[in-house]
């Protein structure tokens, strides 16, 4: 625990609740703070904008972390500093799938290490796991909404335009690969949860991810409509209720 100002977040001890929920973009976090009750917010520095307020007297944060795994990196290791230990990433997806549609919601239960951020923990034989408990009670919560959703492994990349660039000298390694997850039953990619994950896990922090699909990556539409975007931080949210019930 740090009582200073941390350099990136802008935040100190005190400012944000154990549970956060981690958008990638600033502007999604005002939109999350529509949720809370007695929502302010508390620090806004480069891509980590935080407002931290009250969900049936549960105390609660949302932080963005930008895009991809580096920022998402420094976010978690500075909010775990300042008292957070539970991390709900929200985020949208393209489907790697044909099964997982437009505007559906997937419950990661680990994610593919295919960014270069977690490398420099740990070697690529260490899974990227999410937390069992957070990951249950995304899946209890989405249940329980009503919400269309799937469990089970994401992909997390560096790069967002290799998807479909076929004048990139990788082009032909990159479709390989895609095939690969594909056949290997990987439900949706996004570029922020195995590092997220990792961390977390050496950090003795708790993490989990719910995302909503916004693109059709399987057929080379990567962003086709941002759908289901309020059911993921619904879901997130009541996540958090479910979790504080049994940390209590």
């Amino acid at each position: 625990m740090s009582d200073e100002k941390q350099y990136h977040v802008g935040l100190k001890y005190g400012d944000v609740g154990r549970y956060v929920l981690l958008p990638g973009d600033p502007g999604r976090v005002p939109h999350i703070a529509q949720y809370f009750d007695k929502a302010n917010m508390i620090a806004q520095n480069r891509e980590y904008t935080t407002y931290t307020g009250y969900v049936d007297g549960i105390k609660i944060s949302a932080t963005s972390t930008g895009i991809g795994c580096p920022s998402a990196a420094i976010c978690i290791e500075e909010l775990a500093k300042v008292g957070a230990d539970t991390f709900i990433r929200v985020g949208t997806s393209g489907s790697l799938q044909k099964h997982v549609g437009l505007g559906d919601l997937v419950v990661s239960t680990a994610s593919v290490r295919e960014e270069g951020t977690s490398r420099q923990y740990v070697p690529l034989s260490y899974p990227a796991v999410s937390d069992l408990d957070v990951t249950l009670a995304l899946r209890e919560a989405a249940k329980k909404l009503g919400f269309r959703y799937h469990v089970g492994i994401s992909h997390t990349k560096d790069a967002f335009y290799i998807e479909d660039a076929e004048h990139l000298p990788l082009a032909k390694h990159t479709a390989e690969l895609w095939e690969v997850w594909q056949k290997a039953n990987v439900l949706a990619t996004a570029m922020e949860a195995s590092a997220l994950f990792t961390i977390a896990s050496i950090r003795k922090l708790r993490c989990g991810e719910i995302l909503a699909v916004i693109g059709l990556t399987w057929d080379d539409a990567p962003i086709v409509k941002k759908v289901g975007i309020d059911e993921a931080i619904k879901t997130a949210i009541e996540a958090v209720k479910i979790l504080a019930a049994q940390d209590n």
